[in-house]
């Protein structure tokens, strides 16, 4: 007979492990089903691996512009300090941890492959082919999470090149890298692996890199990149893409003849949601595609509402805070509390761990005026604040804040600099929190810190 429960979260990523556990703290029983490691793709072959790659680099970038303390730099990063410090970030791939943390919030763990049987019900197939089979009294959560996007490129599935698990956990730094693609983990890779001594190129079929930001995020990174000595080629594809041998050499052909060797290739053209294996043909839904839902959660087109989705499975937002957002609301939900989704569409935070960092929550410029907005924007040089200059010398960096000129309140703001990161969330409240802008100008900046950008951007919107 099925094992029943309250509540069958299916993927114990950072979203499935907080809707399971905001569930269980409510008094629902939740069984929590992962076939591969608890804390899901984010722990172990992205935010955090990719981090501890990036921010020795940025450490020593800084360094650099640090009067008294470059003088003091006599060579490059040691890599393999790096990636030691990388596996212990990631604990050496080890969710002994999770596990415990998990059974102490009061979650049953099941370990195996989830996949949907029918309504309410899931099957959870272990390594050893052992099925057991479970059963929802009130809901089914999927927060499979996402897996990297493969073009139809001549040649490449067969070619075997690295995704983000690679990116992020290769063993050695490879001696010639090519990426392709221009997103966030394209750049944030790139400049990792040339800061750790790989000979990079990267190739962005775009004008420029970063174009879901605004422009001159694309271009100071490029910029960026280029200074460490990554070769950016933009409007550029790969048409094929050769190898000779399991583990021999790369060659990327590209459009207009000219070629490329490498020992690496990783692809960082997008994600898909993971759900082609997950059983929603048997509820409905079409295998491999986002699972839409509702503004609580709920998946829609799907009878009886007992079928939830968060995280990158429902293709709202990508983000892992996103993510754990959602599956906080969403507990909240399964709990019979208020609550509705909409941070995830309107004051969504983001850094991009350059460097130089890049933080932005909200509407871009262009977004905002295809959206019908009153616009009006204010831009500022960061390196004109005295923080700035405090921090180190010749920094650089620009501020940006999308004003609805209507109402007065900010609806979106990008800044470029080091540790911008640190600066976003002020930004997300004012966002999210529709604070006017005459209440903002007693908001003050202590001085001298790099936040004082804060007034000169109102003081340039005439305030």
């Amino acid at each position: 007979m099925a094992e029943t429960f309250d509540v069958v979260v299916i993927g114990a990523g950072p979203a499935g492990e907080n809707a399971g556990a905001r569930a269980a703290a409510g008094g629902l029983k939740v069984a929590l089903v992962e076939h591969e490691l608890l804390g899901g793709e984010c722990s172990y072959w992205a935010c955090m691996p990719s981090k501890a790659l990036l921010h020795p680099s940025e450490t020593l970038w800084l360094a650099k512009h640090t009067p008294g303390v470059r003088e003091l730099i006599q060579g490059p990063l040691k890599a393999d300090a790096v990636l030691k410090h990388r596996d212990q970030m990631v604990s050496g791939y080890d969710d002994r941890s999770q596990v415990k943390w998990a059974e102490g919030a009061k979650l049953t763990v099941m370990r195996g492959h989830g996949r949907l049987t029918g309504p309410r019900k899931v099957a959870v197939t272990g390594k050893d082919g052992t099925v057991h089979e479970l059963e929802a009294k009130q809901a089914v959560v999927v927060a499979t999470g996402s897996k990297p996007r493969l073009p139809d490129i001549p040649g490449l599935k067969d070619s075997k090149p690295w995704d983000n698990r690679e990116g992020t956990g290769a063993k050695a730094v490879p001696g010639r890298l090519v990426v392709l693609g221009g997103g966030v983990e394209a750049v944030e890779l790139a400049q990792a692996w040339r800061e750790l001594g790989s000979e990079v190129t990267l190739v962005q079929r775009g004008p420029r890199v970063l174009k879901r930001f605004e422009p001159f995020v694309g271009e100071q990174v490029a910029e960026a990149l280029r200074d460490s000595g990554v070769r950016v080629l933009l409007e550029t594809q790969a048409t094929k893409v050769q190898r000779s041998g399991a583990q021999g050499e790369y060659t990327i052909t590209l459009t207009g003849g000219d070629t490329l060797r490498a020992d690496a290739l990783l692809v960082a053209m997008g994600r898909t949601a993971r759900t082609d294996d997950l059983g929603l043909d048997t509820v409905g839904l079409k295998p491999g595609a986002t699972i839409e839902v509702d503004d609580q959660l709920r998946a829609t087109g799907v009878d009886g509402g007992w079928l939830y989705a968060c995280g990158d499975a429902n293709g709202r937002n990508l983000l892992t805070h996103m993510g754990k957002y959602q599956a906080r609301l969403l507990g909240d939900v399964l709990l019979g509390k208020p609550a509705k989704a909409w941070a995830d569409a309107k004051a969504t935070p983001q850094v991009i761990f350059t460097h130089p960092q890049v933080g932005s929550v909200g509407l871009t410029e262009d977004k905002a005026r295809k959206a019908g907005v009153p616009v009006k924007t204010v831009q500022y040089e960061l390196g004109n604040v005295a923080g700035a200059s405090v921090m180190g010398k010749d920094l650089k960096g620009t501020a940006k804040l999308v004003v609805d000129e209507q109402r007065r309140v900010i609806v979106g703001a990008t800044f470029t600099g080091p540790g911008v990161g640190e600066m976003l969330h002020a930004a997300t409240i004012a966002v999210a929190g529709e604070v006017p802008l005459d209440t903002l100008w007693h908001a003050v900046p202590s001085y001298p810190t790099v936040s004082e950008v804060w007034l000169r951007l109102l003081e340039a919107y005439g305030l």
